[in-house]
């Protein structure tokens, strides 16, 4: 196991101590934001669902914010690997403009979703009876709500200054609302108890949703009035659940592949290395990228939004993709770990704040 580590939370260590790894354990599946950082777990991606949590019979809730929601969404649909296929080839071969406007950045992110899910996409989404999709997002209110450029960063910019306070005064600028493709939503518990409002998905807000809960502020115009949703402004659901930090109800364990082994709670929280609370991992395995794997990837990093601004476009794809190969060591690994007698002895305690 050199590419791949693995963490786990007390009861989800104990039942894996127990059990050994099956897929029938898991009940739910998180997917975090992070733009081009998801490409460091594509290798997983292909795999997790097709060669294992499809293999499951148990029903499956899945959920992410922006990046995290676009995967949600491939997972959900027939053919799970082909979809992630096609959300990694047009994202990492996006080209801009040398100084591309909102709108411009904008529409390639329509575009991109629309190919991702394909012409059956949202309606496999919305007809499976074995996964739930709930796609994460954050309702604006005042300057934030506003896409006068300057107006948004001053309201931004308060909210920051709020959050430093504590994590529940963004409350004062966004709403948490979760569109699910279920009837009863998502079931959930944290510790700030933010003000949540949970919407029915369906054929025409689907799309929608799907973009807001990717609309970066600042660089993404966001999706104003989503049918059967609340009315307002909703933009990026990583402004609030960056990287998650509730606990998920749900009967069995959560499976969380991501990028790092310490979780971030919002996207304001990135400055303030800001830890997520334990509780909301007791029941929790992630898959994370070694130390060592990411040391050895081409620029020895994760690839990031960064990048856009500080490659040229050829350099940029060449790199993103020679990643994309690396990662398939990491799918290589996790089918290996699944035949294992005792997978529980690669897991190490998750390292969270009580």
């Amino acid at each position: 196991m050199s590419a791949l580590s693995l963490y786990a939370g007390p009861s989800a260590l104990a039942r894996i101590q127990k059990d050994g790894l099956t897929a029938n354990m898991f009940t739910a599946f998180l997917g975090a934001s992070g733009g081009p950082k998801w490409f460091v777990l594509y290798g997983l991606d292909k795999v997790i669902f097709s060669e294992f949590l499809d293999k499951s019979n148990e029903h499956i809730d899945i959920i992410g914010s922006s990046a995290g929601a676009f995967r949600a969404s491939c997972f959900a649909q027939k053919d799970s690997s082909a979809a992630i296929d096609r959300l990694a080839q047009r994202y990492s071969s996006t080209v801009y403009s040398d100084k591309p406007s909102v709108g411009e950045i904008t529409q390639k992110g329509v575009e991109l979703l629309h190919y991702m899910m394909g012409d059956t996409g949202v309606e496999e989404v919305l007809s499976s009876v074995k996964k739930s999709v709930h796609i994460v997002t954050a309702k604006c209110h005042g300057l934030v709500a506003k896409e006068n450029k300057w107006k948004q960063m001053t309201g931004l910019l308060a909210a920051a200054a709020n959050n430093v306070v504590s994590r529940s005064r963004l409350q004062k600028a966004f709403t948490r609302v979760i569109f699910s493709s279920n009837e009863s939503g998502l079931g959930f518990s944290e510790q700030f108890n933010f003000r949540t409002e949970q919407v029915s998905l369906n054929q025409a807000n689907f799309l929608s949703s799907l973009m807001a809960s990717g609309s970066i502020p600042a660089v993404i115009q966001g999706v104003e009035n989503i049918p059967d949703a609340s009315p307002g402004m909703y933009r990026d659901g990583g402004i609030i659940d960056y990287h998650f930090d509730m606990q998920i109800e749900t009967k069995g364990l959560v499976m969380y592949p991501h990028f790092y082994k310490k979780p971030i709670p919002g996207w304001f929280d990135k400055p303030l290395k800001r830890s997520c609370h334990a509780e909301s991992y007791d029941n929790v395995l992630m898959l994370v990228p070694s130390d060592d794997f990411v040391a050895k990837l081409p620029h020895a990093k994760i690839p990031d939004r960064k990048d856009f601004e500080t490659m040229p476009a050829q350099e940029r794809i060449k790199y993103w993709r020679a990643v994309m190969a690396e990662t398939e060591r990491l799918g290589e690994e996790f089918l290996k770990l699944l035949s294992h007698e005792n997978p529980a002895s690669f897991i190490k305690p998750i390292e969270l704040q009580r």
